[in-house]
């Protein structure tokens, strides 16, 4: 029985979800509900709300047509059975419905072994007359053979039919079970626990009073997600550059206004501090019971500030009603000092269901300039490379996955970094076989004479690329020396054409232009020198 009195100073507010502000870790929840005031209240109640709220978090706020104090909020645990008279409607109908295909089917079964004793009664009272009238040749064999034809596939008919029913009861007693397993779960009373804010209130006369409440939930995260599709005619990449967003927190959201933030604030404002770090021998293994330190409920109490900047303590004249016309929102993109915030221009539509929900944060073009790179020691291929630029007033790349398109075939995936406006990157676009490249050892020649008491072995290879594309290409074409870890074993290039120096490490690298059509050589020449009672390791060639 509802208490009168109580019912007068505590009342419900009707709320919903308008904006969501997703963390990679946690979600920023607003909540906003009006309320008509008598002037009795003492409590509005905030109800229901999902167990991964953290009641720290809990803010509130409000305008309205009267004078409104809001003194502070706490959060109590309800209890609630949930509801099964509807559910269990529902299975008890598709009980019935299978059950009565299978009666069906059971009459089925039954008709057709009524057929298969007719036909085998049929057949033991015809074997006498039939085999008298074939030695007396009244009938014919083909007659006799079409007479045991018929009664054969009449069998035949009746025994496939028959499996083929029992199959389907078979499997009609599959989905029974589930559903009977269903009913019985449905009909144990289910008790749910949920929250519930009460924000203590002071009210100074009737009116309306429009309450928001923000708070932070867990098992809510979002990370990037890109397709690039590089235009290998037009020198562009097309970026979509999208969210992907998953949340299980107990509540749906369901169009709101979402914002997508790159904030941590599970991580806190302060530095951590370093603890000693203490190193010792094994110790034996103690069972210890583990302690968990349970935060205590927050309240929230009064505090003065300044109306419309987070006040606790709402106007005490009647507010102005001013009607804003709606506007066309386009997605906004933010950036203060390292967070980076996206306003997305739809209303988010996402469901507590712990599944992937991809919404795209914008489409935009970039220009870029390919070149071909190719290691000919480690692959007879060429790799196709693009060279992009962000634009200097776009957005930051987060790291993320990316799908990589090729002129609409997929390529590969890859992981971009953090790419800051301005910064270019590279995409790998795989092999491209409209470069054909050789690499033959054309010379081996170690020399019969020792010099200065050194073995020396002289290597030459020719490199042979051809460009079979139409157009012109670039190419940066590694080659690489043996590099000695031992002082006695000496490595030296001796002729390169083109030109080129050797760089650390044994690393030759060519910078190439090829019109279309065309084929360029490389060679180079390098000796190996070391005592001859060495032996030396590696020089595989």
């Amino acid at each position: 029985m509802v208490n009168p009195e109580k019912s007068s100073w505590c009342k419900t507010v009707q709320s919903q979800i308008v904006a969501v502000t997703v963390y990679a870790d946690k979600a920023l929840v607003t909540r906003r509900g009006v309320v008509s005031l008598t002037g009795l209240e003492r409590e509005l109640v905030i109800t229901p709300l999902p167990l991964t709220v953290e009641t720290e978090s809990v803010r509130v706020s409000g305008t309205g047509t009267v004078g409104v104090r809001l003194l502070g909020v706490s959060s109590v645990s309800l209890y609630t059975t949930e509801p099964t008279a509807e559910g269990v409607a529902q299975l008890t109908r598709q009980i019935q419905q299978l059950e009565a295909e299978k009666l069906h089917l059971q009459a089925q079964i039954q008709a057709l072994a009524l057929q298969s004793s007719f036909i085998a009664g049929l057949r033991e009272k015809t074997e006498q007359p039939f085999a008298q009238s074939l030695a007396r040749k009244n009938i014919s064999l083909s007659e006799t053979l079409d007479f045991l034809n018929f009664v054969g596939s009449q069998y035949s008919e009746y025994a496939i039919a028959s499996g083929e029913y029992k199959s389907q009861q078979q499997e009609l007693d599959k989905q029974l079970q589930v559903l009977r397993t269903a009913l019985q779960k449905i009909q144990t009373p289910n008790i749910q626990e949920s929250l519930s804010l009460i924000v203590a209130v002071e009210v100074s006369g009737v009116g309306e009073f429009d309450l928001e409440v923000s708070y932070v939930v867990n098992r809510a995260s979002w990370s990037p997600l890109y397709d690039l599709r590089v235009d290998s005619i037009r020198d562009i990449v097309h970026l979509s550059y999208l969210a992907e967003v998953t949340q299980s927190t107990g509540e749906d959201w369901l169009g709101v206004a979402l914002t997508l933030s790159t904030a941590k604030p599970g991580l806190g404002t302060l530095p951590p501090k370093l603890v000693p770090w203490y190193i010792s021998t094994p110790q034996p293994s103690i069972g210890r019971r583990r302690e968990v330190m349970l935060p205590p409920a927050a309240a929230m109490m009064a505090r003065s500030a300044p109306p419309g900047e987070g006040s606790w303590e709402a106007e005490e004249e009647p507010a102005e009603v001013n009607f804003i016309p709606a506007e066309i929102v386009v997605a906004e993109v933010a950036k203060e000092g390292g967070v980076v915030t996206f306003k997305l221009n739809s209303g988010g539509n996402i469901k507590s269901d712990g599944t992937p929900h991809k919404t795209t944060i914008f489409n935009d073009d970039y220009p870029c300039n390919f070149e071909y790179v190719a290691m000919p020691r480690l692959v007879s291929f060429a790799y196709l490379q693009a060279k992009v630029k962000n634009s200097p007033n776009g957005a930051t790349l987060l790291p993320g996955k990316a799908n990589i398109f090729r002129d609409n075939t997929f390529v590969g995936t890859t992981e971009l970094e953090n790419i800051a406006p301005g910064q270019e990157f590279k995409l790998n676009l795989g092999i491209d076989e409209g470069l054909k490249i050789e690499r033959n050892l054309v010379e081996r020649q170690v020399d019969k004479k020792l010099m200065s008491k050194q073995r020396r072995i002289t290597y030459g290879y020719r490199l042979i690329i051809t460009n079979l594309l139409n157009l012109e290409t670039h190419l940066k074409l590694t080659e690489q020396l043996p590099v000695s870890r031992n002082e006695e074993i000496k490595v030296r290039l001796n002729q390169s054409n083109p030109q080129i120096q050797l760089s650390e490490m044994g690393i030759l690298a060519w910078g190439l232009t090829l019109p279309p059509q065309e084929k360029r050589e490389i060679y180079y020449q390098f000796t190996v020198e070391h005592p001859p009672e060495l032996t030396v390791v590696g020089l595989d060639i």
